[in-house]
């Protein structure tokens, strides 16, 4: 299904990497879900998993904000479809548990906008999906 996105370049870019992978690492939930839609999905294509609708989504981000002690994702790839409203980000995410174990991974996520916000995500991840 194709949506329409009222974001330019720069706003789709600003979305993916400030309002939302930023306010991730912060652990701001609020901020985080205030980036999608009431019914939204994210689907994590390589572990087979889908959280559908802001309490779903919501389930997904308190489960991993609290399974780590420090979130950083960085050295952000963006490729952006403004005309489509789409934008894709490769990246790394590194993670710290309460245990000092560390995880690091490099995944791609896969945005569709609607007006403002994330309609479906889609992630790719290179290890076990922390996102259960």
């Amino acid at each position: 299904m194709q949506y329409q996105s009222t974001l330019g370049k720069d706003e789709l870019v600003d979305l993916a990497l400030n309002k939302y992978f930023a306010q991730v690492d912060a652990k701001n939930l609020d901020a985080v879900l205030d980036c999608f839609h009431d019914n939204a999905m994210i689907t994590v294509q390589t572990a087979f998993t889908t959280h559908v609708g802001k309490e779903g989504i919501k389930r997904m981000f308190v489960y991993f904000m609290d399974s780590y002690k420090t979130i950083i994702h960085r050295d952000f790839t963006c490729t952006v479809d403004e005309n489509n409203g789409r934008i894709t980000a490769c990246f790394t995410a590194e993670l710290e548990d309460h245990d000092g174990g560390k995880v690091l991974l490099e995944n791609t996520n896969f945005w569709r906008i609607r007006d403002d916000k994330f309609q479906e995500v889609y992630i790719y991840m290179s290890g076990a999906n922390p996102l259960l």
